[in-house]
């Protein structure tokens, strides 16, 4: 069975709570769909049931239901549920199974070469083909039954209830021909392989469903099991259950990093593609953030642990990657409403077969053949795990590469996207701000310059900020305390340092104090500004003291984002709160021709909404606090992982690492992803549609529909496993 992660945290008193429920006995998607219905009509519960992860996905008001509630109302389905951990998940699922189809393939090949090969056939076979058959219809084929059973006590019909009416139908018919002497043909053959091949179909379909959902146990697996904490010095080796947030531990060379942390002591390179997809190893030292499960290159390092347990970069990946593959995409909910009246219909349609052959003269044998072959031919399971399957399999595989969807419903959208909005500051560029110059006025000293700017600069978090606080430190060690302190969002800042009214922030801000910029400062900002800086003015006491020039460097790999993202057939933009000229700069260098400056961060989104208004399905990549509006105004928001928290709970898809490619894997995963379901659903339909027909009239033999309907399902899910093959643009670049 699928290991799942129970989810059960509780936001709010007045929130819902979600739990996730393991589900045994399920078959086909109309079992699920009897679950979802059932759990939906108790109060205060919105349940969604996945035939393909064997789980249900339950939100609920505590004050109304329980849990111990929510698991009455599936076994009142006749269906088992648990919480995760109250199932062994090193059960083999396929064993019993494994055994039933042995038996059953032991006894059926003899029985179908008796009856398909006349001169093997002898006074007296039939009794033989009796023997044959009726363990494997009774014993190899009694889940079949049993599920089919329980079924009807609860007025309901599935895929077994076909399978069951079938092969009862087959071996009763041959049994009576053969007790009571009657002068017709027997279909032992019919009752036994098909019991068989539907065994076997269903076998290789459990072993493939268990391989799509791989990727997020392997996730789940990546952690380290222990690690060395530091106790007055010495390091213990304890379980990693027992690190508690605040302690030490060293990591050696090779060795897996405990949990999320930042480094305290050492130097040394991180393999991080567990969780980013990234091959490169990322160079920390004190002060640097590591997450759990990656890999520790070279130096030892002594991190003291921030996030432990569910808390966890990793942890929190899973239970994405879960949540995700719980869900459900529109098309899906449509497949269900089907599924949910199709097996009545076609038990009606074989019964209108029976009948209609007889009406019109036909035999008892054609037409009982007809109607058989019918109820095993129109069986819906492939329906049933054409979108679950291809949805595991993509969001695991999203996993492997540092991309996290949300949602399937995300899938949709990402087909309909026209044009991708990109931040500029930490998502085409690196986002660590260096002062590139400093420019005095003339008759302004320089340290004068730093120390007012820096001390004033050092309330704020923004980037330029703490840029320039780091070049005032390194060059003048302790700044000033600051006596009051302002910040205008996106403008720039107001202090009062040393007795001095210090403003710090855009030429623009200082102009509606009445500052304007000299010819000398003038020229050096249009020069940087052409480089693609950005320069920030400082002003005291009425007069402009000098500009700060800063540079952000372009990270190497946007230039062949853009170009990719074009090729997706995407129209890139740029947006930023950083003047034309240093933006048009950067959007030259990297393949951009639309740009959006000078933007406030309140209004990143209104820039989102005019694009929206102007025909646009817009796609938003950033990954500050300032993004998270846009993020979430635009059809689908693209967070960059090394960003803000707001940032990525605001989006629709998380990049785990910081390179815009991903965003183009994303894009191209989620476009695959999606072509995978409706390639699985237009199979799946095309059988039936086409079959069905042929079965009515008679031109399907019993044993080739169970063939084929067997297999339909482990093409659905074969086809879905290729997504496995996946390849990121970053690991073939």
């Amino acid at each position: 069975m699928t290991a799942v992660v129970a989810i059960g945290e509780r936001s709010s008193a007045a929130a819902p709570e979600r739990v996730q429920l393991e589900i045994e006995g399920m078959t086909c998607a109309s079992c699920a769909g009897r679950i979802e219905r059932k759990l939906n009509k108790l109060d205060g519960v919105d349940a969604s049931v996945n035939y393909a992860t064997e789980a249900a996905t339950v939100s609920f008001d505590s004050r109304l239901v329980e849990v111990v509630d929510l698991i009455a109302a599936v076994e009142s389905a006749g269906y088992h549920a648990a919480l995760p951990s109250a199932i062994a998940s090193d059960i083999d699922p396929t064993r019993s199974l494994r055994d039933r189809l042995v038996v059953a393939v032991a006894l059926s090949v003899p029985l179908a070469l008796l009856a398909m090969v006349s001169p093997l056939q002898f006074a007296g076979w039939e009794w033989v083909a009796f023997v044959l058959s009726t363990p494997v219809v009774f014993w190899a084929g009694w889940p079949f039954h049993r599920a089919a059973v329980q079924n009807a006590r609860h007025g309901a019909a599935t895929m077994d209830t076909l399978i069951s009416i079938g092969t009862l139908a087959a071996w009763t018919w041959s049994t009576a021909v053969l007790i009571g002497g009657i002068r017709a043909h027997t279909y032992f053959e019919v009752a036994g392989v098909i019991t068989t091949l539907i065994l076997l179909g269903r076998y290789f379909e459990v072993r493939a469903r268990r391989r799509s959902g791989d990727a997020i146990r392997a996730l789940l697996e990546l952690g380290a099991r222990d690690a060395h904490v530091l106790r007055d010095g010495v390091e213990v080796l304890v379980p990693i259950d027992e690190l508690v947030v605040g302690d030490l531990f060293v990591v050696r060379p090779g060795e897996k990093i405990a949990t999320d942390g930042v480094v305290v002591e050492g130097v040394s390179a991180v393999d991080q593609s567990v969780l980013t997809g990234e091959s490169v190893p990322v160079e920390v030292a004190a002060g640097d953030d590591v997450a759990g499960a990656t890999i520790n290159s070279s130096g030892r390092l002594v991190v003291r642990a921030t996030r432990v347990g569910a808390d966890t970069t990793l942890a929190q990946i899973a239970r994405l990657v879960t949540e995700a593959q719980a869900g459900k995409a529109p098309i899906q909910r449509l497949v269900d409403r089907v599924s949910a009246v199709f097996v009545p219909i076609v038990i009606g349609l074989s019964l209108a077969t029976l009948a209609g052959w007889l009406v019109f003269g036909g035999s008892v044998s054609a037409a009982f053949t007809a109607a058989v072959a019918v109820l095993i031919i129109a069986c819906p399971c492939a329906l049933g795990l054409a979108t679950p399957t291809a949805l595991m399999v993509g969001t695991g595989r999203g996993a492997q590469l540092g991309i996290l969807i949300k949602g399937p419903e995300i899938l949709e959208r990402t087909r309909r996207i026209t044009t991708i909005v990109l931040d500029k500051t930490g998502t085409v560029t690196e986002g660590r701000m260096w002062v590139a110059d400093v420019v005095p006025a003339e008759g302004v000293d320089p340290r004068e310059l730093l120390r007012l700017a820096g001390s004033a600069e050092d309330g704020s978090e923004h980037p330029i900020a703490r840029a320039i606080v780091e070049r005032a430190r390194a060059d003048l060690g302790e700044l000033d305390g600051v006596e009051s302190f302002t910040n205008r969002a996106g403008m720039g800042i107001e202090a009062v340092v040393d007795g001095h009214a210090v403003i710090v922030g855009r030429p623009a801000t200082l102009a509606e104090w009445g500052l304007e910029l000299s010819p000398e400062l003038a020229g050096a900002r249009l020069a940087a500004e052409a480089d693609g800086k950005t320069v920030v003015a400082a002003a005291w006491d009425g007069r402009v003291g000098g500009l700060f020039v800063v540079a952000d460097k372009i990270k190497p790999t946007s230039a062949e984002a853009v170009r990719s993202l074009k090729a997706l057939g995407l129209t890139p933009v740029l947006l930023t709160g950083d003047n034309e000229r240093t933006a048009k700069a950067v959007a030259a260098e990297v393949g951009i021709e639309q740009v959006r400056a000078d933007v406030l961060p309140s209004d990143k989104s209104a820039e989102v909404r005019r694009l929206q208004e102007a025909g646009e399905v817009v796609a938003m990549v950033g990954d500050g606090v300032n993004d998270a509006p846009a993020l979430a105004v635009a059809d689908l928001g693209l967070a960059i992982g090394t960003g803000t928290d707001v940032a990525i709970e605001a989006s629709d898809l998380t990049l785990v690492s910081g390179d815009l490619r991903a965003a183009v894997d994303a894009i191209r995963l989620a476009r695959r992803t999606l072509r995978t379901i409706k390639g699985n659903l237009f199979w799946a339909f095309a059988y039936n549609v086409a079959a069905i027909p042929l079965a009515v009239a008679g031109l399907l033999n019993p044993i080739v529909a169970s063939g084929a309907m067997a297999f339909s399902s482990v093409f659905v899910v074969s086809n879905s496993l290729r997504l496995r093959r996946f390849h990121s643009i970053r690991e073939v670049s």
